[in-house]
């Protein structure tokens, strides 16, 4: 997936890049005026690289949430990821009737929460905690703008919101099966 993301609070502006391979491979990049972040997990080990904290390996609860959201089959390992779930209600996402699912992770602590359309079935936004070097921070993602790419919808729309941040997220186009070697996904040597 290419894409360019902003953050309207900040005026800034850039570029994001993801790369995903089954089973469980994944590699995100963005650069915002000319600074590199990357986010990496091999099947195994999870790292990221930013300016602020450089390159380090991810451990307990922020390794827990990579490796559940580097699984390419998500959507469809989504009882094998979560321990229990929840039907809490519906709730309204902008003009959306949306089914709200507390999903228990196994690592213990809040629930994430899951919201389903009710006509398409479609996740409209998704919610939990984060975990990094700064702490604990709640975390919201939305899509919007779900389109047909090769059989499948998928939103070209994301905005997350982080404390008091909005970072959107414009798709510009999703490619499939685009042959990826395993080693892009390796935490990078030191420099």
């Amino acid at each position: 997936m290419t894409g360019t993301l902003s953050v309207p609070s900040m005026q800034l502006s850039g570029t994001v890049e993801i790369h995903e391979k089954a089973p469980n491979r994944s590699l995100g990049t963005i650069v915002i005026n000319g600074a590199s972040y990357r986010q990496g997990f091999d099947g195994t080990s999870g790292w990221t690289d930013d300016p602020a904290n450089g390159l380090r390996d991810q451990t307990r609860d922020e390794l827990a949430e990579t490796r559940r959201e580097s699984d390419f089959h998500h959507t469809l390992d989504i009882r094998k990821l979560y321990t229990k779930f929840t039907l809490t209600g519906v709730e309204k996402i902008g003009d959306r009737d949306a089914y709200v699912v507390a999903a228990d992770v196994p690592e213990g602590g809040p629930a994430e929460k899951l919201y389903f359309d009710v006509q398409s079935g479609l996740v409209l936004r998704d919610s939990s905690q984060r975990h990094g070097p700064d702490g604990v921070s709640e975390f919201q993602q939305d899509y919007e703008d779900y389109r047909s790419v090769d059989g499948m919808m998928l939103p070209f729309t994301i905005r997350q919101t982080s404390e008091a941040t909005l970072v959107i997220i414009t798709v510009a186009e999703y490619h499939h099966n685009v042959p990826l070697d395993d080693a892009q996904f390796a935490k990078p040597a030191a420099q």
